[in-house]
């Protein structure tokens, strides 16, 4: 059974004479453990299939399995409990609360998880330590650099040990070395077990992982394993 398998997703924005696809007839299957790249310019229709992985939108029409479960139709309650245990989100933006540390940041959702102080203690410093950051643990975002609050992020992403990486163009905002850091965590994680899916624009991003998945108007029009990696 894959981990993850949509079947002819649609995303239609004003339905009628000028609706718009976002998504026209997706189908695709993702395995445990794969590290996946999905491709595409702007206005492709990768950010709205993002959504889609993440339960964070529901499709227009089409079914979607999350590890055998159909959640197409399920309400926005049933949608953030499964979003919470199964996937961590790593966005371009950060998403980091300005008036809390390294390790506030990454212990919020565990809260939301019901976890105790002691288990979300022990979680985000381990989190913290596996991102080269356990000197920066009572740092606030504004005293890091772009790189290391993405390396919070990351950290905040991976600390409840969710079994779905989802990383929506990671390294969008930073330099080239930080990129790089961003990268190799990604490709550890990965290496480690964790189901990696990536969303770029940038095709040397996309060259990292071992499957792309690219796509242009709504529609995949290729998907091929990556014989560089």
């Amino acid at each position: 059974m894959s981990l993850i398998e949509i079947k002819d997703i649609y995303k239609i924005y004003n339905p009628g004479e000028n609706e718009v696809r976002a998504l026209d007839g997706v189908s695709l299957t993702i395995e445990r453990g794969e590290f996946v790249a999905i491709v595409g310019q702007s206005g492709s229709g990768k950010s709205t299939l993002m959504n889609m992985l993440g339960l964070l939108d529901v499709p227009t029409s089409g079914e979607y399995y999350l590890d055998g479960e159909d959640v197409s139709h399920m309400t926005d309650d049933q949608l953030s409990e499964i979003r919470n245990k199964q996937i961590g989100f790593i966005f371009q933006g950060f998403n980091l609360i300005s008036n809390l540390t390294a390790q506030e940041n990454v212990e919020l959702p565990l809260i939301y998880r019901g976890l105790k102080a002691e288990q979300r203690h022990k979680l985000s410093t381990e989190a913290l330590e596996k991102v080269g950051l356990s000197h920066r643990l009572d740092h606030l975002p504004k005293q890091m650099s772009g790189g290391q609050q993405q390396r919070v992020a990351i950290a905040r992403a991976v600390a409840a040990r969710p079994p779905i990486i989802l990383a929506d163009e990671p390294t969008g905002n930073l330099d080239s070395r930080s990129g790089e850091d961003v990268m190799e965590i990604l490709t550890t994680l990965y290496k480690e077990g964790r189901t990696v899916i990536l969303i770029t624009h940038d095709n040397g991003i996309a060259d990292r992982a071992k499957r792309v998945i690219r796509i242009q108007d709504g529609q995949v029009i290729a998907d091929y394993m990556n014989e560089n990696t």
